[in-house]
């Protein structure tokens, strides 16, 4: 019923409120005095005079001078406690949300830094490896179709070196320059990262 962060004096105005709505303290009797509240509850009286006047003012009870605190309506002390509830369900809810976007926060800062770190490794790798290669298909519309590499200028104009032909399903490992670059032959390059593009532009020039 009580939130954590709740006062000393509204714990003991619930507690109060929580025995007048079970019948604990049956309309119209009386409680004790403020000091007998206070030595009840283990606090002031000073903090026993602010829960019977969070109390009164709801016109649960009546602080009657010289008598006592008399019990004035059950119906509102369960209206008191509900509305209790009610403020502690959505401070629940509140530290709930806050909970979640302090979690998400730290997720997508984790998720940002893991991202940031894999393009670095991948930078990385991409240079200390240029050796992952590249491929292409000859079809009947490249240019230099039956001419050698070494006629090519290959490595010269494009920057990249070819490490295999497949041909007829055949692979030819490490071609010399006097291999011919025939119809239908996938060839097989390294370079840095601007090497595809270059032997693509090299080969078929008007599809840019």
């Amino acid at each position: 019923m009580k939130t954590i962060r709740e006062p000393r004096y509204r714990q003991i105005a619930y507690a109060i409120a929580e025995k007048i709505a079970n019948g604990d303290y049956p309309i119209g009797t009386k409680l004790h005095a403020r000091s007998t509240l206070s030595a009840q509850f283990g606090v002031s009286s000073e903090t026993a005079r602010k829960a019977i006047s969070i109390l009164s003012d709801l016109d649960i009870v009546q602080a009657v001078h010289g008598s006592g605190v008399k019990i004035l309506s059950q119906e509102k002390a369960k209206n008191f406690l509900n509305q209790a509830e009610e403020t502690s369900t959505i401070q629940t809810l509140h530290a709930q949300i806050d909970n979640i976007m302090t979690v998400q926060k730290t997720t997508i800062e984790n998720l940002s830094e893991s991202l940031a770190t894999l393009f670095e490794q991948t930078a990385r790798v991409q240079k200390k490896n240029p050796l992952a290669p590249h491929e292409l298909l000859l079809s009947e519309t490249c240019e230099y179709i039956g001419q050698s590499i070494s006629q090519l200028n290959f490595w010269q104009t494009t920057g990249a070196t070819i490490v295999a032909i497949l041909h007829n399903d055949e692979l030819v490992l490490s071609p010399g320059p006097y291999a011919i670059l025939e119809k239908n032959d996938t060839i097989y390059f390294v370079g840095n990262e601007t090497t595809f593009q270059n032997v693509k532009t090299f080969f078929y020039p008007s599809s840019d």
